[in-house]
């Protein structure tokens, strides 16, 4: 890996790249990855220069960081064209699209396309989500997005076999990349728990966005059983609610989950922390939380942020079957429990809690497939591609003037 290190350092010398994406402190998944990721990348080689050009919506009031050098409206057509023509103007020798439905604009995101047809720079798109059907609406858009890429990233090995399965896109043209996480060193969270006066408890936990399809009314339901075994129990609900859902619905679903709470007589057993978390405040959270749980309800849901971290930090953790968890938490490496069924999180709950050594087993061998998603793997391997995709451009340069 030191060789290889030095590699890049030695090709990557003066390399720029442009992200099109969300970017911190805009509260958002895909912000929040771009800015990890950006950061790794720069940290291991200081000839890269990341510059970020984020999309905004004009109800948000957002102080950006001086490594966003131009912005895109979310909502106007004629703000993409001048980005395209910002980035053709520029320095930057490759351009990474960070694609996910909803940061933007027009009929099903169409607006992005506007941009990617007029940009002249060698093009990598990461595709988060890639829908079922690729011949209605968004599938039809990501389709469109990216039949412009010089190469896709895809986050497992399912999501490559529906994107050539399902969008007849080349097999060769798209790239394995595991979604990133902390280096978090593995270690007992006794400590961690006594800090924030909870030593006593068994803390389940998870830190996401709320919004309605995380499902979080299954593991409160399963609480009730879990109770009756150790009354000692405490479920961590961690995290503000989705911007978006709050701009849309407000706090009905954290109403909705409160009234569950009551109505089960678990206001001891559950706690929210209605926040947004810094890196720092997460990991200290991960470190806390004995398991993780996702109860997700898309199963086409093929990644998540969340549930990553807790496995970087060798959390042992329960997740309904959709895409990314069936995928990461294979061989052993977690449990997996049907949708929507509060019983089966309940007896898993019971039965980890019951075997300490089984416990070990799993979270061993979770912090060992951790490993190899930190960020500074994953900003390795976006190196190498940045270094194919432009030496497949010199090459194709050099035929040219030959």
């Amino acid at each position: 890996m030191d060789k290889l290190k030095k590699v890049l350092r030695e090709k990557c010398k003066g390399i720029n790249c442009i992200y099109i994406s969300s970017y911190v402190p805009r509260k958002c998944g895909i912000a929040t990855y771009t800015s990890d990721l950006t950061r790794a990348i720069d940290l291991i080689n200081p000839y890269c220069e990341s510059k970020i050009i984020p999309l905004i919506r004009p109800e948000d009031k957002i102080d950006y960081p001086p490594e966003v050098k131009f912005k895109i409206n979310q909502y106007k057509i004629d703000s993409y064209i001048k980005a395209a023509d910002y980035i053709n103007k520029s320095k930057a020798d490759i351009v990474v699209l960070e694609h996910e439905f909803g940061l933007y604009g027009g009929r099903f995101g169409e607006y992005i396309i506007k941009l990617i047809e007029l940009i002249k720079k060698p093009l990598i798109i990461t595709a988060h989500t890639i829908p079922y059907s690729s011949n209605e609406g968004y599938g039809l858009v990501l389709k469109d997005v990216i039949k412009f890429a010089d190469k896709v990233i895809v986050m497992m090995p399912e999501s490559l076999q529906k994107l050539v399965k399902k969008y007849n896109y080349p097999k060769e043209n798209i790239e394995i990349i595991p979604h990133g996480v902390p280096d978090i060193p593995l270690e007992p969270n006794a400590k961690y728990k006594k800090k924030k006066g909870l030593e006593s408890r068994i803390i389940l936990g998870n830190i996401n966005l709320l919004s309605v399809v995380k499902g979080l009314e299954y593991t409160i339901e399963a609480l009730k059983e879990i109770k009756e075994h150790f009354h000692n129990v405490l479920y961590l609900i961690i995290g503000q609610t989705h911007p978006v859902v709050l701009q849309t619905e407000g706090e009905k679903y954290r109403h909705f989950l409160r009234e569950k709470i009551r109505q089960y007589n678990l206001q001891e057993n559950v706690r929210f922390i209605n926040r947004y978390m810094s890196l720092q405040e997460l990991v200290v959270w991960l470190k806390i939380i004995d398991i993780y749980i996702t109860p997700y309800l898309d199963p086409q849901q093929p990644a998540s942020g969340a549930l990553a971290y807790a496995i970087g930090a060798g959390k042992i953790c329960i997740s309904t079957p959709y895409l990314y968890a069936k995928e990461v938490l294979a061989e052993g490496r977690g449990i997996i429990v049907p949708f929507r069924n509060s019983q089966a999180i309940a007896d898993a709950v019971i039965d980890i809690c019951e075997n300490p050594q089984k416990k070990l087993k799993i979270e061993m061998k979770t912090y060992k497939f951790g490993r190899l998603m930190t960020w500074y793997n994953v900003a390795m391997q976006h190196l190498q591609l940045f270094n194919e995709v432009l030496d497949r451009h010199e090459n194709m340069r050099s035929v040219r003037v030959i």
